[in-house]
């Protein structure tokens, strides 16, 4: 059951991901190639290959992840923190940052991820990151040969679904019908290109991210029907 979870075995997270190169045009013409045949179905006859790269993030094979933020629970005499940092930087950088927080805080057998649509996108992007960069998978990630119940790792989405598969609920729907103060008050994920390679500004998408990893651990204590964190409650490190 979702309420006896220790929330302090929890680690609640976001990924924010672009192309991997500004331009279409800065890619080798094999990656040229490839891109089109893999964007082909998504973008069918409306867009050019290089018209649709802009949203080349979304695919770990075309993108690269830009800044992870994490965020994780304090339980002292019944008062609830929740502290939330971020990697960013050079990607390498990231995921060897982000390996060593799950190496040296997160690697107990009763401890878990959780994003939402994690299990479909954040998980499986940084393990493929990862196996690109060279970088050893953590044990949190290193899902051969492990049995279904055995996967470390919980989806606010499929939490939300009740077994319901052909459903989809946006980050910025569920926190609406929730009462969860949204995390899109700024920018949202179609923006993250544009913020990164032509304002250059990392600060504004790390702060974006930041608050999606907050809305999920949010969303949980929904979900286990406790109270909401209060701003005070979140400290950022």
């Amino acid at each position: 059951m979702i309420t006896k979870l220790n929330l302090e075995n929890i680690l609640f997270l976001d990924i924010e991901t672009v192309p991997e190169t500004e331009h279409f045009s800065d890619l080798d013409e094999t990656k040229q190639l490839l891109w089109e045949h893999k964007s082909q179905y998504q973008r069918k006859e409306d867009f050019t290959a290089e018209e649709f790269y802009d949203r080349a993030g979304i695919w770990a094979e075309f993108g690269k992840i830009i800044c992870i933020s994490v965020g994780y629970f304090n339980i002292l005499n019944d008062k609830k923190t929740f502290r939330v940092t971020t990697f960013h930087g050079n990607e390498d950088i990231i995921l060897k940052d982000f390996k060593n927080l799950l190496d040296t805080h997160f690697f107990r057998a009763n401890h878990l991820l959780c994003a939402h649509n994690g299990k479909e996108f954040d998980f499986p992007y940084i393990a493929r990151r990862m196996i690109i960069h060279g970088v050893e998978l953590p044990d949190k990630l290193n899902l051969f040969g492990k049995k279904p119940w055995e996967v470390p790792h919980l989806d606010t989405l499929e939490l939300w679904k009740f077994g319901d598969y052909k459903n989809y609920t946006s980050l910025k729907l569920l926190t609406n019908v929730l009462g969860v103060p949204s995390p899109k008050d700024d920018i949202d994920g179609s923006e993250v290109y544009r913020v990164y390679y032509e304002e250059k500004n990392i600060d504004r998408i790390i702060n974006y991210c930041e608050k999606d990893t907050i809305a999920v651990a949010q969303i949980l204590l929904r979900l286990r029907g406790e109270e909401l964190l209060d701003e005070e409650d979140i400290i950022h490190k």
